[in-house]
């Protein structure tokens, strides 16, 4: 369980204002240029040594990302930090609370981070159906700025920094790195073949590091308070620190809340979402870590563990740590076909697995809701599932084949008896 004083979110649901007075009696832009005055090197091995990991899904050790941009520009060209807020995945609602209420724990993030890279400006890429969060965001560049915490000189530091706000047009593919950049360059959000890897040629072809709104806004808490005490969260050094929670579904209190990664998924939804709506023994399976990982059904939320190797172990991710709980109410093989179609509807159609099979596991995932199907076809759909993982530029192949993939694994008897019913019926 995580103690009050390790809370780096503690105006996750707003009950105190997000401006910037409030936000400084919180303890944000606290010694800001003292931190800056400990050097680049410095910053980025505090980072490595809390070994924070990416907030965003994928789980890349943050410290290490940063070293990867370039100590100095050999050809003139700047550096950039992009803030990834396009957050899109179903279940997921983590980042919008920071945006809405905690937006100068951001913007601190986003100059330290900014410094530690050598980037003298920040773009925050923000999901364009957010237009409250976004709101949020602007009045909190503006205060900075006018404080004196932004722009020429930033927090009197000597670093000149500027952040611009950019809005999204409300693509789910935005939210994979290289498609967000393409977008914000006033492209078509398709993903970029890599290599070249941002660090290298990202925006503008420019080196550029990319990063979650919760691990941008993670960082000034854990250089604050050091690398050591971040490190000390958690249940090894490579599921460190703190994380936020995203519980929705078939719980009494659905909610955000910020736990030490390890805490086991029974204990996360019992002690913060008032548990399984008609108890525990009425669970059928969750979604742990968003919409694109692997269900699990109940047996393996007995002991499975919220960080990135539990998860793993379990046979899911942890992703974005959104927990979708479904009761035994649950038609399992609609709920999966449902998010078959978003992924078929959000797919943006340049690589031919995606865009075809995609649609092919739709359509056959509908005739399985009905168990208008043969047994046969459950081995066909999830070769198809096979075809498209893996065999894409970005992940959303992945994403689309890993649900299916999850209900053949653990939920086939339920198939099976829906395509013989229906056969019953039909006879």
């Amino acid at each position: 369980m995580l103690e009050d004083k390790d809370r780096i979110f503690t105006n996750l649901y707003g009950w105190e204002s997000y401006d910037l007075p409030a936000a400084r009696a919180r303890g944000d832009w606290d010694g800001t240029a003292a931190i800056l005055a400990r050097g680049r090197d410095a910053i980025i091995e505090e980072v490595k040594a809390s070994g924070l990991r990416g907030r965003g899904g994928a789980g890349f050790p943050t410290g290490m990302k940063w070293s990867f941009m370039p100590k100095e520009s050999k050809d003139g060209r700047p550096s950039y930090l992009v803030i990834n807020a396009d957050e899109s995945e179903p279940g997921t609602c983590k980042d919008r609370d920071i945006l809405r209420f905690e937006p100068h724990k951001l913007i601190e993030g986003a100059l330290i981070a900014g410094f530690a890279m050598g980037a003298h400006a920040a773009y925050i890429y923000i999901r364009g159906e957010f237009y409250n969060e976004a709101s949020n965001v602007v009045k909190a560049i503006r205060q900075a700025y006018e404080a004196g915490l932004l722009g020429k000189n930033a927090c009197g530091s000597g670093w000149d920094f500027d952040i611009v706000l950019h809005r999204g047009a409300g693509a789910y593919i935005c939210g994979e790195e290289t498609a967000l950049l393409n977008s914000l360059e006033g492209k078509k959000g398709e993903p970029r073949n890599k290599p070249p890897f941002p660090a290298a040629a990202g925006l503008y072809s420019c080196p550029t590091t990319i990063n979650n709104v919760e691990t941008i806004a993670s960082v000034p808490t854990i250089v604050r308070r050091g690398g050591a005490w971040f490190a000390g969260i958690g249940r090894n050094d490579k599921n460190t620190g703190t994380k936020l929670f995203c519980i929705s579904g078939h719980v009494s209190q659905p909610c955000n809340v910020e736990e030490a990664m390890g805490i086991p998924l029974r204990e996360l939804i019992e002690k913060h979402a008032g548990g399984v709506r008609g108890g525990w023994d009425n669970l059928l399976a969750v979604i742990p870590g968003g919409s694109s990982t692997p269900v699990l059904p109940k047996a393996a939320c007995e002991t499975a563990l919220m960080d990135f190797d539990g998860l793993r172990e379990a046979g899911s991710s942890l992703g974005t740590a959104a927990v979708i709980v479904m009761d035994k109410s649950t038609d399992i093989i609609y709920a999966i076909a449902r998010l078959s179609f978003f992924y078929m509807h959000e797919s943006c159609g340049q690589c031919t697995p995606c865009r075809e099979g995609t649609g092919w596991v739709w359509r056959i995932m509908q005739r399985m809701v009905k168990g208008n199907a043969t047994v046969e076809e459950i081995d066909m759909l999830y070769e198809i599932t096979k075809e498209i993982e893996g065999h894409t530029i970005c992940a959303h192949g992945d994403a689309s084949a890993w649900p299916v993939q999850a209900l053949i694994r653990h939920f086939r008897p339920e198939m099976e008896k829906r395509i013989l019913d229906y056969r019953k019926q039909a006879a």
